[in-house]
């Protein structure tokens, strides 16, 4: 096997680090969703500390409190995607979205909720092991409708008879990924294949195609002309419906829009895919953005298509399109009072976010 460059092989380290990250961030949100108190302390290292605002203090202790309540409480499901890592040897930083889903039960009735947030998390690897060290939590949106998770029982179609969602054990899921894992390890360990120095590439150019577009995200929601502008080609061309024209017109435009107009907006990507072929690329993206704008909340579901193009080394866009599949829009219902009123570090336009305090530390 070749040897690798020293370049290859720090890429290859913070390709394996950020990966580790976002495993650890994947077992907090199971962690919660599932009521688990050892697999969302496990997410932690023994001297780790939180900030949720409702509670700041170690990291232990807050698992505790969030496990029970989870516990006595419905099905939650925290989304979370957009992690953005920079890695600096042992250390780490990440900043994600997040979207949860929680059902309450409320004096007029039950409520269900869709909360927008962000991660903004510390990690350190020891022992070979990742995991969080800090995580501050900022608030983005909420919306707060009427109605509970409804059903069938017994199913009235068998092809409804979907696995259901549980706390612990009682989870379908923590069935079938027991059953997963049992698996694998039957099988041994595999063998190592030679890497080719094709396949470094692809792996380190993907990931940076997709920091490319949490850098995306980052830009529009805070509203930042500086960041958009830097990862598009000086030729670059944005189709998106709002703006339509150069990467550095989208940039200048699109955040003046967001400013004039939407009180709040936030874009959540997924479903990530990357073809590389030397320095050119596409990609296709799925993407759900919240906003609300003159006492509406919009959610709108689409796909963001990108060319991309490697030039002296650096990754940009060199086309954009925004693909809309659908809409969904409803009289405005964010709250600030309630459960909400803990939750105290808010998300912003401009370089007042926490964000930007966050990774300048």
């Amino acid at each position: 096997m070749r040897e690798l460059s020293p370049s290859e092989r720090e890429g290859l380290h913070r390709l394996s680090a950020a990966q580790a990250v976002e495993q650890a961030l994947a077992v907090h949100s199971r962690g919660v969703d599932r009521a688990d108190l050892n697999l969302l302390a496990s997410a932690y290292h023994a001297d780790a500390t939180v900030d949720y605002g409702f509670f700041a203090g170690p990291a232990r202790q807050f698992a505790e409190i969030l496990s029970a309540a989870q516990r006595a409480g419905g099905i939650t499901l925290h989304r979370t995607c957009n992690t953005w890592v920079a890695v600096a040897g042992e250390s780490a930083r990440s900043e994600s979205y997040v979207i949860a889903y929680a059902g309450t039960p409320e004096p007029d009735g039950p409520l269900q909720r869709l909360i927008g947030g962000r991660y903004l998390d510390s990690h350190a690897c020891r022992d070979g092991d990742w995991r969080l060290t800090h995580r501050t939590y900022v608030l983005d949106w909420n919306i707060n409708r009427p109605g509970a998770a409804a059903w069938a029982d017994p199913p009235v179609d068998l092809l409804l008879s979907v696995p259901r969602g549980g706390h612990g054990a009682a989870d379908a899921g923590h069935a079938l990924l027991t059953f997963g894992a049992a698996r694998i390890a039957s099988q041994g360990e595999p063998s190592m294949n030679t890497i080719s120095q094709e396949a470094i590439d692809r792996a380190l150019s993907r990931q940076a195609l997709h920091e490319l577009m949490m850098a995306y995200a980052r830009g529009v929601d805070r509203s930042d002309e500086e960041l958009l502008r830097s990862i598009f080609h000086d030729d670059a061309v944005v189709v998106t419906g709002v703006v339509n024209g150069s990467g550095a017109e989208f940039a200048r435009q699109v955040t003046a829009h967001v400013r004039a107009n939407l009180v709040r907006c936030f874009h959540s990507i997924a479903n990530e895919w990357y073809q590389v072929a030397g320095d050119r690329a596409v990609g296709e993206c799925y993407a759900i953005a919240t906003s609300t704008e003159g006492g509406q909340d919009t959610i709108t579901g689409g796909r963001y298509v990108d060319e991309f193009e490697r030039r002296d080394g650096a990754w940009k866009i060199l086309s954009h399109t925004f693909v809309c599949d659908y809409t969904i829009t409803l009289p405005a219902s964010h709250q600030t009072d309630g459960m909400y009123a803990a939750l105290g570090t808010r998300g912003c336009y401009g370089r007042d976010d926490p964000v930007y305090r966050f990774w300048k530390a």
